[in-house]
Order: C-alpha cells, then structure tokens, then sequence
C-alpha cells in the first residue's frame, strides 16, 4: 500500500474485542484462542502501529453508516446471509467513499463486490 491504512473506531473496537474474547476462550480451554500476553502483544503492536502512522485512525458519520447498512440488509441479507458486523463495515467504506475494500472473509468480500467496491485480497 503506498499509505497508511485507513481503518475506524469501529474496526479498531471490533478487533480488540476480538482479541480480548479469543484470550478469555483460551483461559476457559487451552486449545481455543491464544494466551492473554499474546492478546497484549497484538493489541500493543496495533497501538504502535497507530502512532506511528502505519494504520489511521478515520472518523465517519455513524448514522450514514447505519442508514447504508440498512440498505445494505435489507436488499442482500436474505439472499447472502451477512453478518452484523460485515455490513456495518462495508456501510464504513461505502461513507467514506472507499475503492478498496480488505477483508479475509469470501462472504463479506462477496458483498463488497456486489456493492462495487474493489476487493484486492483473494481468500481460498
């Protein structure tokens, strides 16, 4: 990428929810998630990353993002199966007039597809 990446509060909030969760679940069963010091590593290297410029954090107006993600929903939910969090995500990018849109998910890179914006990253 020739610059940072741009992410939102709601992204950097998912993720280090995320992280947080997968070390409870290792806490719960030492085959599920992984440790709380690596949970404090990653969420360490995403702070480091923001201060140095690496990932940006961009503001948006939410209430846009929910008006798009409820049209969103509403015409490819019942066909496409979309999680909560993939559109909300997508509604982000289409706000912030995003061309590209990253994900590891096939579904929710369908739906970005679908929405018009450029899907770079290919998932098996």
């Amino acid at each position: 990428m020739p610059g940072p990446l741009c992410v939102t509060r709601l992204l950097l909030w998912e993720f280090r929810q995320s992280v947080r969760f997968q070390a409870f679940r290792h806490c719960q069963n030492r085959m599920a998630g992984f440790p709380l010091h690596e949970a404090e590593r990653m969420i360490g290297k995403l702070t480091e990353h923001l201060e140095l410029g690496i990932v940006k954090m961009t503001d948006c107006d939410f209430v846009s993002v929910l008006v798009t993600g409820e049209r969103i929903s509403k015409t490819r939910t019942f066909t496409g199966g979309h999680r909560s969090f993939d559109i909300l995500h997508l509604a982000t990018a289409i706000v912030l007039d995003a061309r590209e849109f990253l994900s590891f998910d096939a579904n929710q890179l369908q739906l970005a597809a679908a929405e018009g914006l450029a899907t770079p990253l290919e998932v098996a």
